[in-house]
This record gives C-alpha cells, sequence and structure tokens, in this order.
C-alpha cells in the first residue's frame, strides 16, 4: 500500500484537484468554482497526499438531512489506483458518516466502473436504482448505491 496521509481540504487543493478532474472525469469534470461551492458549504472533504506532499486523492461527502449522507466524489490518481488510497478514502467517508449518525450512505458511480462498484460493495454498498444519462456530456448511467448503518443495539428494534 502507498503511504498516505489525509488532511481537510482546503482552498490550496483546488488548484492541485484540477488535473487528476481532468484526467479523471475528461468533459464532465468539476469545475474550481464547483470545489469552492463544496468547500463554502462546509461538505466534508478529505486530500490524501503522499509523504512529499502531492495530492494522490481527494473524497467528499455532503450530508442530506435529517439521516442521510451523499459520497460526492472519490477521485484517485491512476498511477496510485489499486494501492490502498481510495480505500482510505472511503473509509475517512464512512467514519464521517457515522460521527454524523447517518443512517444510510449513498453514492452514483458510473455504471462502466467496476472496480469502484466492486470496493463499494465490500463495504457494504448495495445497487439500488439507475439514473439513466446522469453523467454529461458522456450522457453515461449511474447506479445509485446504497449503504446503511449498522445497527447500535440501542435502538427500540433491536435485539442484541
Amino acid at each position: 500500500m502507498t503511504s498516505v496521509r489525509l488532511e481537510p481540504f482546503r482552498w490550496w487543493h483546488v488548484e492541485q484537484a484540477m488535473p487528476l478532474e481532468a484526467d479523471l472525469f475528461g468533459a464532465g469534470q468539476w469545475s474550481p468554482s464547483m470545489f469552492w461551492n463544496e468547500l463554502a458549504n462546509g461538505h466534508h472533504y478529505r486530500v490524501a497526499t503522499d509523504t512529499d506532499g502531492s495530492v494522490l486523492g481527494y473524497a467528499g461527502l455532503a450530508g442530506a438531512p435529517p439521516d442521510e449522507v451523499w459520497v460526492q466524489v472519490i477521485a484517485v490518481r491512476r498511477d496510485v489506483q489499486r494501492r490502498g488510497v481510495g480505500r482510505v478514502l472511503l473509509e475517512e467517508l464512512l467514519a464521517e458518516a457515522n460521527r454524523r449518525g447517518a443512517r444510510s450512505t449513498l453514492l452514483e458511480v458510473a455504471v462502466d466502473n467496476a472496480p469502484a462498484q466492486r470496493l463499494y460493495a465490500t463495504y457494504g454498498f448495495e445497487p439500488i436504482g439507475v439514473r439513466r444519462g446522469y453523467y454529461q456530456p458522456s450522457n453515461t448511467d449511474a447506479l445509485v448505491m446504497r449503504r446503511d448503518a449498522e445497527p447500535t443495539g440501542d435502538g427500540p428494534h433491536d435485539h442484541g
């Protein structure tokens, strides 16, 4: 596994994220203003850096009150994919979902992105629907996946 350090995604990371956006998402990439908007709205974003401070990837989570959160993005530089960076980012987002008391964590993933779908499935995400033509301008469908929180054992319906 690559050595990864997580830190809050800050305004100065936006410029460093743009080459990853272009490489990974092409015409569907986010603009700097979209990142600025996410940060201004207080969404939970983390950046993964190498020991030399270079950006390996980033991820974001947005709340959907009262008890849902949505994974906004998980992006990992191509040259470090399949080395655990995405897993570390996903685990951080799931930990934040837990801290927020979210009952469900949801995400959209391109229907043709089997490696990401397999990663999400290993963390308990299950397909619940398809959004036709979600990713633009490619018109690629998105698979919607959901992961429900583990029961805490203190609710009225838990028989722990």
